[in-house]
């Protein structure tokens, strides 16, 4: 008897290590053009080429409670203990459906050991504590040693992104009209992060040919708001530059790091232009850059970028 993982696609879990820790990923669906998808049936540029020509953007669904009894069960009738780690329960039912099937199992397999965790985020975020209780279910560690070690995966990880528009998050629902329009208006993006389960405004950058923060000696001693403009009620600040959102990223990063990978949605050059530049300053090697599938993609949108860490 051993332990088995069980994910959700929207983890985002590098092949190599899927495979090398006998991950199981079930997975959600896309409908696109009045077709549905499993996200892992789906090639991500493919998808993000067909969402551009499409006339509205594509939903998404949570697994199937089929799909989700199949997974489970196929490990139980081995023999396995389960643990079980999804998206955040905030932002999809995927885990309250994972908890009904784990009901279903118990009632034929009363002996079965299952245990359903809330990741309270997605990508690598949620990556990670899978990750780490897969190396540790691999290691022989006890059913409970595993849940602990992916709680404190959860419990102490960051993902940091930026969209490339608003129009995504604006559809979603995830900011208003308004704000949307005046955020294109003004050029302004926000750098998001998943707070407590929720997508949430981490800070805001004013875009030039690259988003960034603006700086200067003018800006000493005056009161100002999250985009850097006065509030005080003083002249207009002229800014000697730019911060870059690397260097925002950056500081919001909490040492020492354990993992971090690069995110980006359809956008590869700029995933690993961002990966060098924090190789760079972090003094970590090969940092790995990663593609986030149809589910969170429809929801942020391409060009989209990001890190996911645990420290």
């Amino acid at each position: 008897m051993s332990i088995r993982i069980i994910a959700d696609s929207t983890c985002y879990l590098p092949k190599e290590y899927i495979d090398k820790y006998n991950v199981s990923i079930v997975s959600l669906n896309v409908l696109l053009n009045g077709k549905s998808y499993r996200e892992t049936d789906l090639e991500n540029d493919w998808f993000y080429k067909e969402m551009s020509k499409s006339p509205s953007i594509p939903t998404s669904s949570q697994p199937s409670i089929d799909d989700f009894y199949k997974a489970i069960e196929s490990q139980v009738k081995e023999g396995h203990d389960i643990v079980g780690i999804f998206l955040s329960s905030d932002m999809s039912g995927t885990f309250s459906t994972s908890n009904l099937v784990k009901e279903m199992i118990l009632e034929k397999y009363p002996n079965a050991n299952i245990v359903m965790l809330d990741s309270r985020s997605n990508c690598m975020q949620a990556g990670y504590a899978i990750l780490e209780a897969a190396k540790a279910a691999a290691d022989n560690k006890s059913l409970d040693e595993v849940v602990s070690i992916a709680k404190s995966v959860i419990e102490n990880s960051k993902f940091i992104f930026v969209p490339d528009t608003l129009d995504y998050l604006k559809k979603g629902g995830r900011i208003g009209g308004a704000a949307a329009l005046f955020g294109s208006l003004l050029q302004i993006k926000p750098i998001l992060t998943v707070t407590d389960g929720k997508t949430t405004v981490l800070t805001k950058v004013r875009t030039k040919k690259k988003a960034g923060i603006p700086v200067g000696n003018e800006y000493i001693g005056r009161v100002i708001n999250a985009l850097g403009e006065p509030i005080d009620g003083g002249a207009e600040i002229k800014a000697d530059g730019y911060r870059p959102i690397d260097t925002v990223m950056e500081q919001n990063l909490k040492s020492p790091i354990k993992g971090l990978i690069v995110h980006h949605i359809n956008c590869e050059s700029e995933g690993q232009e961002l990966a060098n530049k924090l190789q760079d300053k972090l003094g970590i090697s090969n940092i790995k850059i990663q593609s986030i599938g149809p589910i969170i993609g429809l929801h942020v949108g391409p060009g989209s970028i990001g890190v996911a860490y645990h420290y």
